[in-house]
């Protein structure tokens, strides 16, 4: 059961991604007139994600109990910037999404810093075996690589194609963060708290 819960939250956080992209590349070119308005593929596809997005967190919740924090202030920001994405008829809105979403990370986990705390190892519920030294040197590196995704979205949307924005949004952002964490076996394993 757990292994098939497994592989339903990984669908559940993939798949909405994924259909992000295909929809895009389906419609990108395409404009729709509705009540007189005309919609543009990026415009289109933002309209169907939201609902998408909503009923993937909803299932998830129904699947393990519960979402994270940090699922759900992302859930709240596109909602709320894809809604004026699509009320406006403004893609810019949807574009600012990430840069809003990690530089209030970034923004929270420094505020804990600064308060001598690891508001990482709270969000995660302690679930990495490691020092509370090792949560605040991680947490100093989380809190500088979001502020560094928060402002590479910035010049992306902003000096960059819809395309490349997509690719980056939807990927680029995922591998970086990949990445990342993969780059921080050494801290790890240094600051591990389980007997080898």
């Amino acid at each position: 059961m757990s292994d098939q819960n497994d592989w339903r939250k990984q669908a559940l956080d993939l798949g909405p991604v994924l259909l992000f992209v295909a929809g895009y590349l389906l419609v990108r070119d395409k404009t729709v007139s509705i009540g007189g308005r005309d919609y543009e593929g990026f415009v289109i596809v933002t309209a169907c994600f939201i609902p998408i997005l909503v009923a993937s967190n909803w299932m998830l919740y129904k699947i393990s109990g519960k979402v994270s924090r940090m699922q759900i202030l992302t859930l709240v920001l596109a909602v709320v910037f894809g809604g004026l994405t699509v009320a406006l008829n403004d893609e810019r809105f949807f574009k600012m999404k990430s840069t809003l979403a990690f530089g209030i990370f970034s923004a929270l986990l420094w505020i804990g810093i600064a308060r001598g705390q690891s508001w990482l190892e709270f969000i995660m519920d302690g679930a990495l075996p490691i020092t509370h030294e090792g949560w605040m040197i991680l947490t100093k590196r989380l809190a500088v690589f979001f502020a560094c995704v928060a402002a590479a979205n910035e010049i992306i949307w902003r000096g960059f194609s819809t395309d490349v924005f997509v690719a980056w949004d939807t990927f680029g952002q995922m591998a970086a963060t990949m990445a990342f964490f993969l780059a921080q076996a050494g801290l790890l394993k240094r600051h591990s708290t389980e007997e080898l």
